[in-house]
């Protein structure tokens, strides 16, 4: 296996041997960029659909199950609504299912009472852990492969996507 140092490993190419396209520049181009990212998306879909069809959910309950578990501060059925851009009804159904499923409860944990935080219970953490071990462990595999400051670049340039497509509404 390649590792961060490996001087057999050709530029252009991963740590699992695999081509990386390099077109007009040594970072690729915007074209580049759309394949990869495109790709990486639809093999994270792949997971998270064979996660929600064995859990009985749908592929939008696991994203918010990924936003509940992601907040940074207590998550309310309203954050949810607004950050997966859904009706308050459908947000309803989801928490709903999710709270039936095990996967999440609602606690009432402020002095007013109508305000509900949705927790991921600890038992359905445990089962997404076992479930996305390949993913964690792919990742693990993938960033051997890089160097620190290379690691540092492509966390910096996954944060700036993130912040730059949560602007983008539909």
């Amino acid at each position: 296996m390649a590792g961060r140092e490996d001087p057999e490993r050709r530029a252009g190419e991963t740590a699992a041997g695999r081509a990386v396209p390099e077109r007009g520049r040594a970072g690729g181009d915007l074209q580049d960029f759309a394949v990869q990212l495109r790709r990486m998306n639809g093999e994270i879909n792949r997971l998270v659909h064979g996660f929600a069809g064995d859990h009985g959910l749908h592929a939008t309950d696991v994203q918010a199950l990924a936003a509940i578990l992601d907040a940074e501060e207590p998550m309310t059925p309203s954050r949810l609504r607004q950050h997966l851009g859904l009706t308050s009804g459908a947000v309803s159904a989801c928490v709903d299912r999710l709270e039936r499923a095990g996967h999440i409860r609602r606690v009432r944990e402020s002095a007013d009472r109508r305000v509900v935080h949705l927790q991921y219970a600890a038992d359905a953490r445990s089962a997404a852990r076992t479930y996305f071990r390949p993913l964690a462990q792919a990742t693990q595999a993938a960033r051997e492969g890089f160097t620190e400051d290379e690691l540092a670049t492509v966390l910096r340039f996954l944060a700036a996507m993130n912040e730059e497509m949560g602007r983008l509404r539909p």
